[in-house]
């Protein structure tokens, strides 16, 4: 018989959404709350730089995506406030139906004259001009379930029947679902998110390396199989094979970065989105923060990511229960790995996938799911021993 353990099954408290906030400002959660605030600082102002040329030739407006982007930060700081505010224990209560949710609208975004097709990819669903992508609220109902079942049998990780077996079933689910649309980038950080918390879980390494490996392999075989996916690839290792079609995203995105230099042509001066970086403000907002910044202020959004990294391992070590400290690693990976795949591919070490850069690139339900998590994770912070 399967039993769970009894003191993780319960929230300790709820929600306080007014007065003072459970738990304490603790360094990390400063440290959390600045990393935090920095990004999203810089990526309005980077949108704002980035997206002027193509908002003022398809719209008449320079400021038309940035004002766009500064309603979305607008939500996602009235979403991270709330979820800071909450006590995560609280969170426990919806990690099922968050789950379901999520994968009730990954279905729906699959139904023809329902989901909306964009470049060839069925990833959103919308009314008018609000769209909302379904595979960021995904990421974090798996987080929340993973954690929650883990935590549960914390004390039978030996047991993978009812530990490993649950996790990759569902997490297969949800990324099956995922990669239907396509999108094989939010693919791979989904299984870098449930990878990770089976890790920080206990589970033994051999069965988990396994796992990892045939994820990997699985990853890789459906990359080959479709054309356009195994054209990526080749790409990315010559992307001068064909310069003025497939490799020329990856060519202009490197020159944008070599024109940059040490220092940077200045903000508001990059050449790229002047029509020749395709998506200048979106996935590849990278490339044009290493041109006006240089290889000085692309080190230091590096260097930002690798604070966010270091912060939120020591906030799943320092946890208070086994729970918060699998929240913490989710989001933590969640966060770095889609930052990694994001600013390898603009840099070309690693094939384009179409992950937005978390908190800089343009996009609204990313922004706002990716607020929420941020809430979670420094609301953990805040109970750090």
């Amino acid at each position: 018989m399967i039993t769970d353990e009894p003191t993780e099954t319960r929230p300790r408290s709820g929600p306080r959404l007014l007065g003072r906030p459970r738990g304490r400002r603790t360094g990390l959660f400063m440290a959390l709350l600045a990393i935090v605030v920095l990004l999203c600082l810089l990526g309005l102002v980077m949108v704002m730089s980035a997206s002027s040329v193509v908002g003022l030739y398809q719209f008449g407006s320079s400021w038309y995506f940035v004002k766009r982007q500064a309603i979305w930060l607008g939500a996602g700081l009235v979403v991270l406030v709330l979820t800071m505010r909450i006590d995560y224990h609280v969170w426990r209560r919806l990690a099922v139906p968050s789950l379901l949710v999520s994968l009730g609208l990954l279905v729906l975004v699959l139904i023809p004259g329902i989901g909306r097709e964009v470049y060839g990819a069925t990833r959103w669903l919308g009314i008018g001009p609000v769209q909302i992508q379904p595979s960021e609220f995904a990421k974090f109902g798996l987080v929340l379930f993973t954690a929650d079942l883990l935590a549960r049998r914390a004390h039978r990780m030996h047991d993978l029947r009812i530990t490993l077996k649950p996790v990759a079933v569902v997490t297969a689910v949800v990324a099956g679902l995922v990669l239907l649309q396509p999108n094989l980038g939010t693919t791979m950080v989904i299984g870098a998110i449930a990878v990770a918390m089976l890790f920080v879980a206990g589970t033994p390494l051999l069965p988990l390396a396994g796992l990892g490996m045939g994820g990997a392999a699985a990853a890789g075989g459906l990359a080959l199989a479709a054309p356009y996916r195994r054209e990526r690839v080749m790409t990315f290792l010559d992307p001068w094979r064909d310069p003025l079609d497939t490799g020329y995203q990856t060519i202009q995105s490197l020159v944008g970065i070599a024109q940059g230099g040490l220092a940077g042509v200045g903000l508001g001066a990059s050449r790229s989105k002047w029509g020749f970086l395709p998506f200048a403000h979106t996935d590849f907002v990278f490339a044009i923060i290493a041109e006006e910044a240089g290889l000085i202020g692309a080190s230091l959004v590096v260097a930002l990511f690798i604070a966010l990294a270091w912060l939120g391992v020591l906030t799943s070590m320092r946890a208070p229960d086994t729970f918060g400290m699998l929240v913490a690693a989710g989001i933590t990976t969640w966060l770095c790995v889609q930052a990694f795949v994001n600013i390898g591919a603009v840099i070309g070490i690693l094939p384009i996938t179409g992950v937005p850069l978390p908190f800089v690139s343009f996009g609204g339900s990313s922004l706002l799911a990716i607020m929420a998590a941020s809430g979670i994770l420094l609301n953990v912070s805040r109970h750090a021993r």
